[in-house]
């Protein structure tokens, strides 16, 4: 992929319904429609800041693994992630309490068009707050 900044589109959160205490993977003056009260961007380097409270998480596709060890680890938030054949992968679904296979996305780009990457996503949720969140969301079946 030759760009890693993949903005999460609106509807996902209005259909989640949800606040975040922190979106830890955010662009440098964040993203509007996501509704969390911090943000970390790639200047902050949130793999070596502290998460607190309910995180979201779309983090670089490039190179999740250190971002998967350290949401699970965190134990409380949504990610979107891709669905891959990789250990991450099969970590976030042995952790999590809740997944939402979403399929192909529209995601936004910073000059306001969409494209969509190439492998489904998905929603991968831990807490009782982001499961119930991803059930609302009403976006398929929750496993």
């Amino acid at each position: 992929m030759a760009n890693d900044e993949q903005y999460t589109p609106k509807y996902l959160f209005d259909a989640m319904a949800i606040e975040f205490d922190l979106d830890v993977a955010a662009p440098k003056d964040g993203i509007p429609w996501i509704p969390a009260k911090a943000h970390y961007s790639i200047g902050d380097n949130a793999l070596e800041k502290p998460w607190w409270g309910r995180v979201w998480m779309n983090p670089p596709y490039s190179k999740p693994s250190p971002w998967v060890d350290k949401f699970i680890a965190h134990g409380n938030g949504i990610a979107l992630l891709p669905m891959a054949k990789s250990r991450w992968c099969y970590d976030l679904w042995q952790h999590c309490s809740s997944i939402t296979f979403i399929g192909t996305m529209q995601f936004h780009q910073m000059d306001g068009s969409t494209s969509q990457i190439f492998m489904p996503v998905a929603l991968w949720g831990m807490g009782d707050v982001a499961d119930a969140a991803i059930a609302r969301a009403g976006l398929g079946r929750v496993r």
